[in-house]
């Protein structure tokens, strides 16, 4: 029995120390991702930043919310955020913890609420019930996306022709509209090189807002 404890202790000293590693080498790859670009970063957990961006849902998911491995800087002319986010949920032996990264965009005009995420098997159950997204004219993309918001006429005008053979052409990413900013991430940790295609999903996404949009949203405050 003793030797079975003996492996158990060597083996749990093994993942933690293999945990400690890949912790260590994504700290100095992100460092570096964020040096090259001019940019701040800072791997200190950031408890109060679910208060700073609470218009967003997955930030407030849970308990013993925070930010960390956190670069700040800016991308034509707009404010980055890129970061890993971390919650829990239960207590005890039923807690859970998760982990996942995103991107935090600004914009130049005030938008309204939008919310676009990768489609899923739930969702193809619930259109059966009756309880639907908003639909678009490509069929490719509406079996792609599901797409949410209190504004039809606001959804379809962001969500163009030219933004969904955008976003079909690149990574799945969540997104969602605030007021100031936009949100992509994904339930996981992004690579360095993930980050970069999330920044430029949400730069595309704005970038192809129509000029008659852009002119409204610049007198709205």
């Amino acid at each position: 029995m003793s030797a079975v404890y003996v492996f158990l202790f060597l083996l749990a000293f093994v993942v933690v120390g293999v945990a400690v590693w890949f912790n260590a080498k994504r700290r100095k790859d992100l460092s570096s991702w964020a040096a090259a670009k001019g940019w701040s970063f800072a791997s200190t957990r950031i408890r109060h930043f679910d208060d700073e961006h609470g218009e967003f849902p997955c930030l407030r998911r849970g308990h013993s919310r925070y930010a960390y491995n956190v670069s700040k800087g800016t991308e034509g002319g707009r404010t980055v955020v890129a970061f890993d986010y971390h919650y829990a949920t239960g207590s005890g032996k039923h807690r859970h913890d998760y982990r996942f990264s995103g991107v935090l965009l600004g914009s130049h005009v005030l938008l309204k609420p939008l919310y676009i995420r990768p489609e899923n098997f739930f969702d193809k159950v619930s259109e059966f019930f009756g309880v639907d997204d908003i639909d678009f004219e490509s069929a490719a993309f509406s079996r792609a996306f599901h797409v949410k918001g209190p504004d039809k006429r606001w959804a379809y005008d962001v969500i163009h022709q030219r933004t969904m053979a955008f976003l079909l052409s690149m990574p799945v990413f969540s997104i969602q509209f605030g007021r100031r900013s936009v949100l992509v991430w994904q339930n996981r940790k992004l690579s360095p090189q993930l980050f970069d295609q999330a920044i430029a999903v949400a730069a595309g996404v704005l970038d192809r807002l129509p000029n008659y949009v852009l002119r409204q949203q610049e007198g709205v405050t």
